[in-house]
């Protein structure tokens, strides 16, 4: 039968929150089924069991609202078993305080519930940023091609805000012209990404991305479209173009640099005219085109054809020099090209291999190539156009791979005028021309190669001679007739026939006395030797300090020490000239 004392109970029992009743000295009065489960004392009897003993902090706050009468409303607590939020307050009896009702919620859950949801509000805003702050432009849109989302960057590619966009339908944006196709309208048909160029409402091309997200049934749920700008890739693509151009050129001149380096270490050169022969001869060497090389002679051209071969691919290879001018005649054709055995008269037995033929995979260098007689002009031409020669009493063609390399001190032109030199062959040898200056076109070669020629004599004869600056400023003077042979015959004399262990002008050939265009009447005149070498290189010394920036400069120039210069200036009163 249910009684009043019934109900309160099972009232009690109903209510999800817990429900606990002490007395004003702690005794707990009253507790409801959810106080059991939320503080997890299922088994136990705590009716008359003091609050004091169970809950020592608990018991505190209630016996302060014993004493105030103030409830606490709200109160937070974290217990080993829950988290709870009770409301506490006073039960009155005819005026006065004779206990407290806890009621109170299990808020555990509802805590995780929250840790969770602010999670995700983080990872929300992590992914609002990076999709915010993505360079490319971001364009999203629904398994029905709704637009949803779109990010700064697709508005500043496209020029189309995100208000004029979101909710819209890609089909009716196609067909209000915005956009002249669509890349998400491509995906949900084909069910795949696809790349696509797209031209939108402002006239501006983009290169745009649509990649499909499907479900768990296999349904596409969204379109995530990347956008870039064409335009600014095709300004990338040109500004890369610029910097490889840029690299290129730069690599070439290094690599330039380096070889004329490198060809520098064998050969002595300072002027100007002499570095772009070499740097000519460098890059004709890598393309091996026939090459003419003209200049006077003693000028250096078989050198500068040995340069070209060891800077080609074939300087592995053999480089076989033919003067034509040094061969008979008679003996030309079998010298060149070789015979069979028994072919005439004196021949050998073996037969003989001609120095075309020795020189396959290598170079040939013609010196003196106008010396060449129309007939042997006839055989050259064959190999160059056709590669390929007979041997002396052969029916047989042999080919060969030769890099040819002429050289002459004739003028060809005028041989072709008169008849002895062909024209065909002229423009055949005459694919890259280079032409060396004489000595006296490049005069500041000369005291560089004065000091490389004494150095190679000294150390081929053992002798430890010395130049006077004298000396090397008088031999720049002189215009060589002979070039560079006449100027290593010249020193050669010079040692071979000086006293002392310093060549001065005394030591210097006639000619190149009586030639001498600076001051030459301090050597003609018929003063003491002393005296006008003194006189001299006083005023070689004065012209010297005055072209000058410093002392060290100058004693560079005239290639003594600092020290001795000083000396020098002392001695012929010349230190108001100094500089500092």
């Amino acid at each position: 039968m249910l009684t009043l004392k019934n109900l309160h109970s099972l009232c009690f029992d109903a209510s999800h929150n817990g429900i606990m009743v002490i007395d004003c000295s702690g005794t707990i009065l009253i507790y409801n089924k959810a106080a059991k489960r939320i503080f997890n004392f299922e088994d136990a009897n705590l009716v008359g069991s003091n609050i004091q003993e169970i809950r020592p902090f608990a018991w505190t706050d209630m016996e302060n609202i014993i004493k105030t009468g103030q409830p606490q409303i709200g109160k937070k607590l974290v217990l080993p078993e829950a988290t709870i939020i009770a409301n506490r307050t006073p039960i009155y009896a005819e005026g006065e305080i004779v206990g407290v009702i806890s009621v109170f919620q299990d808020v555990s859950e509802h805590e995780k519930i929250v840790a969770q949801l602010h999670n995700y509000q983080k990872i929300h805003e992590e992914l609002e940023a990076i999709f915010e702050s993505s360079y490319d432009g971001i364009y999203v849109a629904d398994g029905n091609a709704k637009t949803l989302r779109v990010n700064k960057s697709y508005e500043r590619i496209t020029g189309l805000s995100r208000e004029s966009l979101i909710g819209q339908n890609m089909e009716s944006l196609v067909a209000n012209n915005i956009f002249n196709h669509s890349v998400t309208l491509e995906v949900l048909q084909q069910k795949k990404s696809i790349t696509l160029m797209q031209q939108v409402k402002s006239g501006k091309k983009v290169i745009v991305t649509g990649t499909p997200i499907f479900s768990k049934d296999n349904n596409i749920s969204f379109v995530v479209t990347n956008v870039r700008d064409i335009s600014e890739l095709n300004e990338l693509r040109i500004e890369l173009d610029e910097v490889r151009k840029m690299s290129s050129f730069f690599y070439q001149s290094l690599q330039e640099y380096h070889e004329v380096d490198h060809a520098m270490q064998d050969l002595v050169v300072k002027s100007q005219a002499m570095i772009r022969v070499i740097q000519k001869a460098i890059k004709v060497a890598k393309v091996e085109a026939s090459v003419l090389i003209t200049g006077e002679s003693g000028v250096g051209k078989s050198m500068l054809a040995k340069l070209i071969h060891k800077m080609s691919p074939r300087k592995e290879q053999p480089f076989v020099k033919i003067n034509c001018g040094a061969i008979p005649q008679s003996l030309m054709e079998s010298e060149l090209f070789g015979y069979e055995k028994g072919s005439f008269t004196g021949a050998l037995a073996t037969g003989k291999t001609g120095l075309i033929e020795a020189a396959h995979n290598g170079t040939v260098f013609f010196d003196e190539i106008a010396e060449l007689k129309p007939e042997m002009q006839v055989k050259l031409l064959e190999i160059l156009e056709e590669k390929q020669f007979k041997r002396i009493g052969s029916t047989k063609s042999i080919t060969v791979d030769v890099h040819i390399i002429a050289a002459t001190n004739q003028n060809l032109s005028e041989q072709i005028r008169q008849g002895r030199f062909r024209e065909d062959l002229y423009y055949r040898l005459n694919v890259v021309p280079i032409s060396i200056p004489p000595l006296r076109q490049r005069r500041e070669d000369i005291p560089a190669l004065v000091e490389s020629i004494l150095e190679r004599i000294n150390h081929s004869k053992n002798l430890q001679k010395q130049i006077d600056p004298v000396v090397i400023e008088l031999l720049r003077q002189y215009d060589y007739p002979g070039n560079v042979r006449e100027l290593i015959n010249t020193i050669e004399r010079m040692i071979i026939l000086s006293e002392g262990e310093s060549l001065v002008p005394s030591d210097l050939p006639s000619e190149i006395r009586t030639h001498c265009t600076l001051h030459s009447d301090i050597i003609a005149e018929q003063t003491p030797l002393k005296e006008a070498l003194e006189n001299y290189e006083s005023q070689l010394l004065q012209k010297v300090l005055e072209k000058s920036d410093t002392i060290n400069q100058a004693a560079r120039l005239l290639k003594i020490h600092p020290t001795t210069l000083w000396r020098k200036m002392a001695k012929f009163n010349l230190l108001k000239t100094a500089i500092s």
